[in-house]
C-alpha cells in the first residue's frame, strides 16, 4: 500500500475541517446540545426515568448516533464530490494509487472527524446528564464501525450525486428519519407490538440498541444482532464502492 499517498491526502481532508471547524466541529456541538436542554429537560421533567435510567441520560447514545451518521455522511459525501467538481479527480485517478488506497484516504478522514466529533458530544453531554459507559471497549467499537460504515456510505453518494443538492438527499430524507424512528429517544420496546415488530425492519434500530448497551447494558435487539447488522452495513457499502472503480460509474464521464 502507498502510505505517502494515504496520508497526504488524509493530511489533506483532515485540514480542510481545521479551516471549516465552526462547520465540522462547533454547529454539530451546539445543535446536539440544543436536544439536550429541549428533551433532556422539557421532556425528561416529564418523563423521570425510562427502565431505570434517566431519560436525559436515556437519549445521549442515540443523539451521539444520530450526530455520527449526518457528520460521517457528510464529511465524506463532500470530500469526494468536491474533487469531481473542480475536475481534480481524474489527476487523483492517474496518480500512482490505487483505488483502495483512495477510498481508505476518504472515508479514514472522513470517519476520524466523526468519532472526533462523537467524543466531544459525550464530554458535553456530561455537562447536561449523568453520564456512565458500562462497556468502554464496545462503545468505541461501535463508534468506529459505525463511522466508517457510513463514511462509506457518504463516499459512495459523492460519487453518485452531480450537483450539490444531491448531497443532502439521502441524509436528510432518508437517514435522519430513520434515526429519529430508530429508538433515539425512546425505547421501541414501549411500542405495541405491530409497530415494534415495524421498527425492526429500521436499520438505525440495530446501530443505536447496540451503542446504548454499550453505555447502559440496555438493548431493544440482542448486541450480538446489533454488531451483525453493522457489518452487514459495512459489507454492502464496501461491495458498493468496490463496483463503482471496477465500472467507472460516475468516474468515467
Amino acid at each position: 500500500m502507498n502510505l505517502h499517498a494515504v496520508r497526504a491526502i488524509y493530511r489533506f481532508e483532515m485540514a480542510r475541517t481545521a479551516r471549516t471547524l465552526m462547520q465540522s466541529i462547533v454547529s454539530p456541538v451546539i445543535s446536539t446540545s440544543l436536544y439536550f436542554v429541549v428533551f433532556g429537560a422539557a421532556i425528561g421533567s416529564r418523563i423521570p426515568e425510562v427502565e431505570g435510567i434517566s431519560y436525559g441520560a436515556f437519549i445521549v447514545p442515540g443523539l451521539v448516533m444520530l450526530s455520527l451518521l449526518t457528520q460521517s455522511i457528510s464529511n465524506a459525501s463532500f470530500g469526494i464530490y468536491f474533487p469531481k467538481f473542480t475536475g481534480t479527480i481524474y489527476e487523483l485517478l492517474s496518480a500512482p494509487i490505487s483505488h483502495l488506497e483512495i477510498v481508505v484516504s476518504y472515508v479514514g478522514a472522513a470517519a476520524t472527524k466523526s468519532v472526533v466529533l462523537g467524543l466531544i458530544i459525550l464530554v458535553t453531554a456530561r455537562l447536561f446528564v449523568p453520564l456512565r459507559i458500562d462497556h468502554p471497549v464496545w462503545m468505541i467499537v461501535f463508534l468506529l464501525l459505525t463511522s466508517v460504515t457510513f463514511s462509506l456510505l457518504g463516499f459512495i453518494i459523492g460519487i453518485w450525486a452531480d450537483g450539490f443538492e444531491k448531497l443532502q438527499v439521502i441524509p436528510l430524507l432518508i437517514v435522519t428519519p430513520l434515526t429519529f424512528l430508530g429508538g433515539s429517544f425512546y425505547s421501541i420496546n414501549i411500542l405495541p407490538p405491530f409497530w415494534k415488530a415495524v421498527a425492526l425492519f429500521n436499520p438505525v434500530v440495530y446501530l443505536i440498541s447496540g451503542f446504548r448497551w454499550s453505555f447502559y447494558g440496555l438493548a431493544d435487539v440482542s448486541v450480538g444482532v446489533s454488531l451483525a447488522m453493522t457489518l452487514v452495513f459495512l459489507g454492502v457499502f464496501t461491495g458498493i464502492a468496490a463496483w463503482i472503480f471496477r465500472t467507472g460509474y460516475r468516474l468515467k464521464a
